[in-house]
């Protein structure tokens, strides 16, 4: 065993993950030990709603506000929230969750700039993450639904992640509700006339893994009109 091994050995007995992260084969311990410590929390939260959207989206913003009553609205119809962890639409779900008195559950990413986690999270359900891949697992494991406000690319990428996974029946069909209509109608637009209608790179029946919404009464109605036709169960 050479120097660099028996570093990487200590770093790994020490939980020195930064260390470890000097090795792509010793690298693999470390996205284990996410998927374990994600697994093991998230095992034990009971049924939930993932809410995604910007964060970089203010307290005065129309959005935040919603989403905010939409995490009061889930725990309401017995949900937990699953946010990002985060500011902005993210902390504003997790707030509502908690004036619910629901469980609020934060999946926060490290990242050099932008992301913390936000206050109110509850203690023990804030799980941080090195690995976007790892987290947008847990995200959709062990989400019943999910509930997508505007967002950047992070939320674009959330959500057609969870489209493709259920296009192509990697998992069982959820929910998915965009809230927002000036927001999305763009995109919606495009999917039908171009993606759709001109170069047929989807079906028509594509269409109908989501729904667009403009209230949050409207968008919980839909999470629970799905489930009083289906039982709900982690989702693979």
């Amino acid at each position: 065993m050479n120097s660099d091994e028996k570093k990487i050995r200590r770093a790994f007995k020490e939980k020195n993950w930064n260390a470890i992260k000097t090795s792509d084969s010793w690298q693999i311990f470390k996205i284990m030990s996410e998927f374990v410590q994600g697994f093991e929390t998230m095992s034990k939260i009971g049924p939930c709603v993932s809410v995604f959207g910007s964060a970089r989206t203010k307290p005065d913003n129309k959005y935040y506000k919603q989403a905010e009553e939409i995490g009061y609205l889930l725990t309401q119809s017995g949900y937990g929230v699953i946010s990002g962890g985060g500011p902005g639409i993210m902390e504003a779900a997790n707030k509502g969750a908690s004036r619910g008195e629901g469980k609020s559950v934060g999946l926060n990413i490290e990242l050099p700039f932008e992301q913390s986690s936000n206050p109110y999270i509850d203690n023990d359900k804030l799980i941080n993450f090195d690995y976007f891949f790892v987290r947008k697992v847990m995200f959709v494991k062990y989400a019943q639904g999910f509930i997508v406000l505007p967002g950047g690319v992070g939320t674009l990428d959330e959500l057609f992640e969870a489209i493709t996974l259920i296009q192509t029946q990697k998992i069982g069909k959820f929910p998915i509700v965009l809230v927002g209509k000036t927001y999305w109608e763009g995109l919606l637009v495009w999917i039908k006339e171009i993606m759709l209608a001109k170069e047929q790179n989807i079906s028509i029946e594509d269409l109908d893994l989501f729904n667009l919404v403009d209230t949050p009464a409207e968008a919980v109605d839909i999470i629970n009109d799905f489930y009083k036709k289906y039982t709900l169960k982690p989702n693979f």
